[in-house]
This record gives structure tokens, sequence and C-alpha cells, in this order.
């Protein structure tokens, strides 16, 4: 089965789904709005166009809308849970452990459990749109779920800080 792209296939996907989704890899992944599979008009039941980003590993989640100031970026933090961004509105670029990735409107990024990260709005006037997704309450519930916020420093400070390892 494709991952993403033209090769993608609704039903594929589907029938892939189990009661667990296996973590892909331990990096961050930013699928862009080109890339994602539009759903099929019949399979769509309002009058809204649909498109899926198949490649994303979720399990469960949780929605929030985050904004970012301008010329502002996020906490460097780790966590449990798995997150996906979607960008609403806005540019910038994101640090996930050693990896530093750009994305835009319309992108997608993933962060994957335990990773140190921090996103970043470029733009010096606008601010940066989230609709963030987590399985942090899950996780929570079943009391292992944890956090940690090393603050505005970058990631090998963060490593200083903290060490590499879960506490």
């Amino acid at each position: 089965m494709a991952s993403g792209g033209n090769k993608f296939h609704l039903a594929d996907f589907l029938g892939t789904l189990a009661d667990t989704v296996p973590p892909g890899a331990a990096r961050p992944v930013v699928v862009h709005a080109a890339e994602l599979t539009p759903l099929p008009a019949d399979q769509v039941h309002n009058p809204t166009a649909l498109s899926i980003a198949g490649r994303l590993p979720t399990v469960t989640f949780e929605i929030f809308r985050q904004t970012i100031p301008p010329a502002s970026s996020s906490d460097m933090q780790r966590h449990h849970h798995e997150t996906v961004h979607y960008v609403i509105s806005g540019s910038g670029h994101s640090e996930v452990e050693d990896d530093t990735e750009s994305w835009a409107t319309g992108d997608f990024i993933y962060t994957p459990p335990w990773t140190w990260h921090r996103h970043y709005n470029d733009s010096p006037t606008e601010p940066v749109e989230f609709l963030t997704i987590e399985n942090s309450r899950l996780l929570g519930v079943l009391g292992v779920g944890r956090r940690q916020s090393a603050g505005l420093v970058t990631v090998a400070e963060a490593r200083a800080r903290f060490g590499k390892e879960p506490q």
C-alpha cells in the first residue's frame, strides 16, 4: 500500500487499521498540502471537500487550536504523547531533535513521543495558527503521560538540563 501521494488509496488505508497503529520513524513527518489525497465526493457526507493525510501515524487524539505570535516560538519541550499540528495559517519551521523542517499553511507537522521539539513563527507581522491533535488525554487516563519544558532554549541546552532518557 502506498503511504501517501497519488498511489494512496482510502480503501487500502482503512483495511490496515487495527486496535494499535505501530509508530513510524522516530522523526517528524511533514505532509505537504499538495500530497493530501482527496476523498471521493460520494464518501463525504457533507457539502465540503475533504482530503486525508494518510501518512500520519496517529492512534488517539485531542484537538487544540494553537497560536504562535509573530516572530515568536513555542517552548522547547518533550512529552510521551504524539502530536500533529495542521497549519491553518502562517509559515515557519520546527526543530525536532536534530532535524529542522520548514512548513506553511496547509502542511502537517508530526512530533514523535519523547522528542525535544520547538515550533517557530518566521513572520515578523502575522501569527501562526495551528490545529493541534495529540493523544495526551489517553496517556493521562492510563497514568503514563509526562511532559517536560525546557523553556526558550536549544535542543542541546534541553538535553544538558534534563538528559536524553525519560526520568
